[in-house]
């Protein structure tokens, strides 16, 4: 017996146009329609809805919808490229999270540094910091610093500076991008200091576990899936 829109809507809690709209989109197979022209859905789209609604999760919606379309385009190698991929980001976002704690245990661990009331000029900078004069230059084109100047258009880094140009340098200690910092300090600055960031990464971290959980079953949703559209995968 086949199935209308109104039964998939109700088994996944969604409205009958949103199941409609899921068809057209390529995120379930086609469906027949009956003599009298009405879509005939039947238990492969239930369970493709329902890998559809668990990928989502774990994935997220753009991500979910673009391995569906392949799957249903005769494409699975292309569907598994993609769920390798939002694995692979999702590790790297969790390494991220690790290295800049580390960096910032690291900073908020290290005495406060003397600093003159003019500041330090980059020469000075880079001499406590093991660095290249070139190097605090390309950070703060790259928005990571933001040293006042003197009269004279000479760089002057006070305390603060100083400690931003540490985590920096930390940071690209563990071989981050300078793209990938810029976030980190812009959210280091307006947050409040270390404080609020070890709580934000904090959060961070906890979402991050309940991704992964999610992606799992993500996963396991889409193995059966996998069974029913390409049975020889």
């Amino acid at each position: 017996m086949g199935l209308r829109p109104v039964d998939l809507a109700r088994a996944a809690g969604i409205s009958a146009q949103q199941v409609r709209n899921y068809l057209d989109a390529g995120v379930l197979p086609p469906a027949e329609r009956s003599p009298a022209g009405y879509r005939v859905f039947d238990e492969r789209h239930r369970q493709a809805l329902t890998t559809y609604r668990a990928l989502g999760r774990g994935y997220g919606w753009d991500a979910a919808k673009a391995i569906m379309r392949a799957l249903h385009g005769g494409s699975p190698d292309l569907a598994l490229a993609r769920v390798d991929a939002e694995h692979a980001a999702a590790h790297e976002q969790r390494l991220a999270l690790r290295a800049t704690a580390e960096a910032l245990e690291a900073v908020a661990g290290h005495p406060p540094d003397a600093v003159p009331r003019t500041g330090l000029r980059v020469g000075e900078l880079a001499a406590r910091l093991g660095v290249r004069p070139s190097a605090l230059r390309v950070w703060e084109s790259a928005g990571l610093l933001l040293p006042k100047r003197d009269t004279d258009g000479h760089r002057r880094f006070g305390p603060t500076d100083v400690r931003d140009a540490r985590l920096v340098a930390t940071l690209r200690l563990s071989r981050y991008p300078l793209p990938t910092i810029k976030p980190i300090m812009d959210e280091f600055r307006s947050s409040g200091g270390a404080d609020a960031l070890r709580a934000a990464i904090a959060t961070r971290e906890v979402e991050s576990g309940r991704r992964a959980r999610a992606m799992v079953e993500a996963a396991a949703a889409l193995h059966g899936y996998l069974a029913v559209v390409s049975p020889a995968s």
